[in-house]
């Protein structure tokens, strides 16, 4: 016996010297890296022959040796640490626009109904040029964000270009309050539809507000709209999964390289309804958070999930205070729906240069929900009934990447001065025609890959003068690659109608003109009506029958 306890005690000193050197090791190496850049970087900057810009070689390494892990894992630097408590908190102090930059230009992408900037007359599509005094061209996209917002009742002008114009506003600056749930209204007598957009601190208040609600109004049965959604935070959706499930129920499940950040998740508050029928919509772009709810109420046999397979994201995120006001946002954990699954699709562990292995391309488990029926991991969150759309081509993908439904959109606003109301609004077969003609004259509006790497080619063979010999024949390939392009939009034209339409409803009612749209005429919504509107149906699915 004394000799068992002496080697046990000789196993134990091995593991820990093990664990102690292991530690050491990893200490040692981190702190050698550090210690070579430190240098390296001294002596670039004491004796390179040209200026250097410290902060920007830092943060361009910073950002290359990020993207070798996920896109998840991000440094922000002062700026954007503002950005990113924006966007948690859902409030700001501003004039009630989105902007993007494409083409050089930084433009209107959206503006909030009611909020100063709308009340003033500016438009979707509107470039900006000016801020106060101060010309925006050399400025970038996260500077000028930062020039539009600040205190609240602060006065701001902005000048911009419509249509070839110049026109100029004054605003005042005023507290922006995101609302998560843009819309919602009743279905006929008795469905209540509710669309979550985003996952920030106020979506299960405005949820469970918009249930409320619609409740009163005589709502029996509830559609839950995630599809586009790309998540946030995970607590939220745990507190909308409450909404419809007891409390004390286990909705996530985390787990983390350190053990005191894996984490059990359950709901903590009596819910609002455990008996009303839902459906929660879902689709290739339903991401993180919006897995969570659809996961854990599909696990539960609390719901039925309509739609398209979800996007994938089973990994979790932390932020980390660095110094000097800065931020590291890291993926800490992953996380596991009730049933055991993790849905997480990319496996960037084991990517090698840009080519990411699927799980959903390997063998995936078989999981129970409560009710026994089957589920899976790996690969998103597999709809309980399907709606089928046809794939996306790459012509179409390079579509929607580009801007030319978002510019297309704009030239109908101004050339019809009124339309439909959004229900009744129908983007004919002769506007579509219009949008394909549109295509044709404006081509560099979209462009393939295809397009991109044969361009580039000629312009190196023009720089190294090979090109004189093929001139002809290369605008002859390059006219019939466009022509192709536009042809392979055709299996997706329903899916690009519906885009426009998004687009010209949003210049004329907002982004609820949209969704009061879709109500009448999407097939995802169209079909959580038939199901809400068929009791055993909605059970049988359920109850595995």
């Amino acid at each position: 016996m004394q000799k068992l306890k002496k080697i046990g005690i000789g196993v134990v000193f091995t593991i820990a010297i093990s664990v102690l050197f292991a530690f050491k090791s990893d200490f040692f190496e981190v702190a050698k890296q550090i210690e070579i850049y430190t240098t390296l970087f001294k002596e670039l900057n004491l004796y390179y022959i040209d200026e250097v810009n410290p902060a920007k070689l830092t943060d361009k390494a910073i950002n290359n040796m990020l993207n070798e892990l996920d896109p998840y894992t991000r440094f922000y630097d002062e700026q954007s640490v503002e950005e990113a408590k924006i966007n948690s908190l859902g409030e700001y102090s501003g004039v009630g626009i989105q902007t993007k930059f494409y083409d050089k230009k930084l433009v209107i992408k959206e503006v909030y109904e009611g909020f100063s900037a709308d009340k003033s007359g500016i438009k979707i599509g509107d470039e900006i040029l000016k801020i106060d005094q101060t010309d925006i061209k050399d400025f970038n996209h996260e500077q000028v964000e930062t020039l539009l917002k600040g205190v609240a009742d602060s006065p701001v002008s902005l000048q911009v270009k419509r249509q070839g114009k110049i026109l100029n506003f004054n605003l005042k600056r005023e507290k922006i309050e995101l609302n998560p749930v843009p819309h919602y209204q009743m279905i006929g007598q008795d469905i209540g539809y509710i669309p979550l957009i985003k996952f920030n601190n106020k979506a299960s208040s405005s949820v469970k507000e918009a249930f409320v609600d619609l409740k009163s109004k005589g709502m029996k049965k509830v559609i839950l709209d995630l599809r586009g959604n790309l998540g946030g935070l995970l607590n939220e959706a745990v507190n909308i999964t409450n909404l419809f499930v007891p409390k004390n129920e286990v909705v996530v499940t985390t787990k983390a390289k350190l053990k005191k950040w894996s984490e059990t998740y359950r709901t903590r508050n009596e819910p609002v309804d455990l008996e009303i029928p839902v459906v929660v919509l879902i689709d290739k772009e339903s991401a993180s958070a919006s897995e969570i709810v659809a996961g854990s109420l599909q696990d539960m046999d609390r719901a039925v999930i309509v739609g398209q397979r979800s996007y994938g994201k089973g990994l979790v995120q932390r932020y980390r205070n660095l110094t000097y006001g800065t931020k590291l946002k890291l993926t800490i954990s992953k996380y596991y729906t009730p049933s055991g699954r993790n849905i997480q699709e990319l496996d960037y562990t084991n990517r090698e240069g840009n080519t990411i292995p699927k799980f959903s391309d390997q063998k995936p488990n078989a999981f129970q929900t409560k009710n026994g029926r089957t589920v899976y991991d790996g690969g998103g969150i597999a709809p309980d009934i399907l709606v089928k759309v046809p794939k996306t081509t790459k012509s179409s993908e390079a579509l929607f990447a580009s801007d030319a439904i978002f510019n297309f959109a704009n030239n109908y606003y101004y050339k019809h001065t009124s339309i439909e109301n959004a229900q009744n609004f129908v983007f004919q077969e002769t506007n579509y025609q219009d949008f394909i003609n549109y295509l044709k004259q404006e081509n560099s509006s979209f462009k393939t890959q295809t397009e991109h790497r044969f361009e580039k080619s000629f312009a190196t063979a023009e720089k190294e003068n090979l090109s004189k010999g093929i001139v002809n024949s290369y605008q002859e390939v390059l006219q019939g690659l466009q022509k192709q392009k536009i042809d392979e939009l055709t299996p997706n034209q329903e899916e690009i109608k519906q885009e426009i339409t998004n687009e010209i409803l949003h210049r004329y009612y907002y982004i609820k003109g949209a969704y009061q749209y879709q109500i009448i005429h999407n097939k995802s919504i169209l079909k959580a009506v038939s199901i809400l509107n068929n009791n055993t149906e909605y059970n049988n699915i359920l109850n595995n029958e």
